[in-house]
């Protein structure tokens, strides 16, 4: 079956506490408050939502084990945004064999990466 796009929802005690980071530090798209979540476009069809996790399908967790990576060829200028915006958790640029890339957090502790895929074939891929 054919799929269009994706959503990947991360859960906070209070979303109005961490909605500020997602829109204006990492200037992520509001495309729809649902009240209880809210829904942004990282590019085209992709997307990432917040969603009060009191009320939403899933409950908050105290420490979580998820990584939101957002691939963009502009790894050192996200690097200096996330530093100019005193992100917890800033890492050094590391280089990997696939890609170069850094991690923080958001202001609950979930884990953020920046990525780009120095490799132009592993590139393409995606």
């Amino acid at each position: 079956m054919e799929k269009d796009y994706s959503i990947t929802f991360f859960y906070y005690e209070d979303i109005h506490a961490v909605a500020p980071f997602y829109e204006k530090v990492l200037g992520l798209e509001l495309v729809l408050d649902q009240g209880l979540a809210r829904i942004y476009r990282i590019a085209g069809n992709c997307y990432f939502g917040i969603v009060d996790g009191n009320r939403g399908h899933l409950k908050h967790q105290q420490k979580s084990a998820v990584l939101l990576t957002i691939v963009a060829q502009d790894v050192e200028g996200w690097h200096k945004r996330m530093s100019d915006g005193g992100v917890t958790g800033l890492s050094e640029i590391l280089r990997g064999t696939y890609c170069e890339h850094f991690f923080f957090e958001d202001p609950a502790g979930y884990a953020i990466e920046i990525q780009r895929f120095h490799n132009p074939d592993i590139a393409k891929l995606f």
